[in-house]
């Protein structure tokens, strides 16, 4: 599905944010603000909408969570490493990153980067092999947030944390066997916070290269967290610490 957008908000960022756009299609009887909105951007854009029998929506998408909308457009470009530093640098902030080790799941991908935005997060780091890309369902999972955080695609994690190092950045890793509570460290400062796998955790070289890691306190009877969950958590902690200073 590269080079389809799903659903209400992800479509209506879309437009917002300037991406191109070839053809929007609206399922018959479909209605809310965010559709009139959808109409009024396309018009005012020139991009022809054509309206279609829902069911052609689920056979042209193969789901059934199209919402009733489904857009047209080349698939979302990625950025390198040194574009989200210079978008940190053009704010004048301390860089803010998040790296996902081998995340698989597009929901996991998409709800990350949809806190990220409300966060103030500067970018994603993703591996090229083992990994979920930037696909129609991390795009609608992440409601339009995908037009507005950069997301790296890199080769090797592990250098790309020493790479980051170098510059100035402290790599933190969430690990559930870390001694440090999360709330208890400083994340005010250059920031790449690390993410494992929904299964396995942070890979042994990728680990290896944190500066420390954190951990989030459980007393209940789950000894884990869902990876988005977690890393909202954290990436929560670290924005709040940024704001208020403390």
């Amino acid at each position: 599905m590269d080079g389809l957008i799903l659903g209400r908000n992800a479509v209506l960022e879309a437009l917002k944010a300037g991406r191109p756009i070839n053809k929007i299609l609206v399922a018959e009887g479909a209605k809310s603000y965010a559709v009139k909105e959808i109409y009024e951007l396309a018009k005012r854009r020139q991009i022809p909408v054509q309206k279609v029998r829902r069911e052609n929506l689920a056979r042209i998408t193969e789901t059934s969570r199209h919402q009733g909308i489904v857009a047209y457009t080349s698939p979302k470009d990625y950025v390198t490493v040194d574009d989200i530093l210079e978008k940190a640098k053009v704010k004048g902030e301390a860089p803010f990153i998040v790296m996902l080790d081998h995340i698989e799941d597009p929901q996991n991908l998409g709800a990350v980067m949809r806190t990220a935005d409300a966060v103030g997060c500067h970018g994603i780091i993703i591996p090229k092999r083992r990994s979920v890309q930037l696909t129609a369902t991390v795009e609608k999972v992440s409601a339009g947030a995908v037009e507005y955080v950069p997301v790296a695609r890199v080769a090797n994690l592990p250098q790309t944390a020493q790479l980051l190092q170098e510059k100035g950045c402290w790599v933190v890793g969430l690990d559930a066997k870390a001694s440090q509570i999360y709330y208890e460290v400083d994340l005010k400062g250059p920031l790449v916070l690390v993410i494992g796998s929904e299964g396995k955790g942070i890979s042994r070289l990728l680990k290896e290269k944190c500066d420390f890691h954190v951990r989030l306190p459980m007393v209940g009877h789950i000894d884990s967290l869902n990876a988005a969950v977690a890393a909202s958590i954290v990436m929560y902690e670290a924005a709040r610490q940024r704001w208020t200073g403390i």
